[in-house]
Formats: C-alpha cells, structure tokens, sequence
C-alpha cells in the first residue's frame, strides 16, 4: 500500500506536467510569430508588377504602337508620348501619319523640336531667323508677331504640374508660297541658317503647345496639311498630342 498521499501525487504530476506545457507555450508561440510574419509577405498568387524600361523615340521608321521618350533640349528629363499603330518617325523629333484617302504623304503630323529660332518673316526667312530666348512665353509672342503667318490669342494650359500656353497657327492671307525662300514658309528652325519646320500650302494649319519647364521651354505641335484629312485620322492625331507628359 503506497505511503504518498493524494497531496503529493498531485504535486509530483505538476511537476512532470510544468515542463511539458511550457514546450507547447514556446512551440505555439513560435509557430503564432512565424504566421505574423509569413502574412506580411505576398501571395505566390499575388500579381507582381514589373519595372518596364520605356524606350526612346525612333529618328525614323515605322514605329510600334506604345509609350515613348522624347528629349527636351536643355532639360534633364524627356517627355512621354503614346501612339497608336501607323505611325512614322521622321528625324526624332516629327511625327506623321498619311491619309490613304489624301494625295499628302503625311496628312497630319506633329512636331516635336526645340525651335531655337522662329523666322520673324515666314516668307523671306532666310537671314530673318531670330533667337528669342528661352521662354515660353518669348515664343508665344514672337509666332504671333511672324509675318505672312497668324497666330490666334495664346491660352494658359497646365501640362501636369507645369505651366504653358496654346494656340493654334496658320498661313495669312492669300501668301504665294512659292514666291517665299525656298518655296516654303518658314515657323521656326534648330539651325540659324536653314529651316526646320515650314508649311508647303495655303491651307496648313497646327495647334502648338508651348510649356515651360522651371525656365526652359519645350514646343510640341500637332497639325494636318488641310480640312479634307478624315476627321478621324485628326481627331486620333490630337490625341497622340494631348498624350504628351512632361
């Protein structure tokens, strides 16, 4: 007959009991943190977004449908525009798309160049192309004072955070184009001596876009050779332009 009394026995079971329950706390325990953690990871179900490089504008070419980067002249970052299918580059910084239904080679297009220097006569322009600064706001005022072209009033836009103005530009009057210099009115030029960017008839007509980028300015411009062009090629062109983001 056992000498230990139930007092004891149930002291000697706490003492084999103690160490096991303090192993199932820790276990638990462990197993409770490793759970919190592992919540905060993603799911392998979970979609993952990868960085996509975006590529600079081809000079020339047929061009892809997508996101493009195009350099701003005197300032460190390019803007971005997104075209559609059809499109062609012409030297990095023109844009067009022809109108199968048009005997122009490019029914709309749009420009893209630093303009460095706007004619102040688009007619005679050789020996008339003048450096305005950098401004926007030089610009806007020196297309509105070029001869043989008109200008209409500039209005204030916002380009995501940066300031600007738009307005539209065409050939005055009655001009006889191949009367001017190299028979063609001359807008605006990169280089001093030639021109750049010029309309070759009467009924031209574009929309510029003038930002500008803390004191440097960037000139984008969307246009078609006449107000035959299918409605739908101009209205897809001007969406082309207003995908531009700075």
């Amino acid at each position: 007959m056992s000498s230990v009394t139930p007092l004891e026995k149930a002291a000697q079971l706490s003492r084999h009991l103690l160490p096991l329950v303090a192993i199932a706390l820790i276990g638990c325990l462990g197993g409770c943190e490793y759970q919190s953690n592992d919540a905060s990871l993603p799911s392998t179900s979970s979609p993952i977004t990868e960085a996509r490089t975006v590529p600079p504008l081809p000079a020339r070419g047929d061009i892809d449908a997508g996101t493009y980067l195009v350099p701003v002249a005197g300032y460190k970052e390019p803007f971005k525009i997104t075209v559609p299918d059809g499109w062609l580059a012409l030297d990095g910084h023109s844009l067009g798309k022809d109108d199968p239904d048009h005997p122009a080679e490019w029914a709309v297009s749009l420009t893209l160049s630093p303009a460095y220097y706007v004619a102040m006569d688009a007619c005679t322009w050789r020996g008339a192309l003048a450096d305005f600064g950098p401004s926007a706001k030089a610009f806007v005022d020196a297309m509105a004072a070029q001869s043989s072209t008109a200008s209409t009033p500039p209005v204030k836009v916002m380009v995501g955070t940066y300031s600007g103005f738009e307005f539209d530009h065409s050939v005055e009057g009655n001009v006889d184009i191949t009367a001017c210099n190299g028979g063609k009115l001359c807008i605006h030029s990169e280089d001093r001596q030639d021109c750049s960017r010029w309309y070759s008839t009467q009924n031209e007509h574009e929309t510029y876009r003038v930002v500008d980028l803390n004191g440097k300015r960037a000139v984008v411009a969307v246009g078609h050779i006449d107000e035959s062009i299918n409605p739908e090629l101009m209205r897809e062109a001007r969406a082309v332009f207003d995908s531009i983001v700075f």
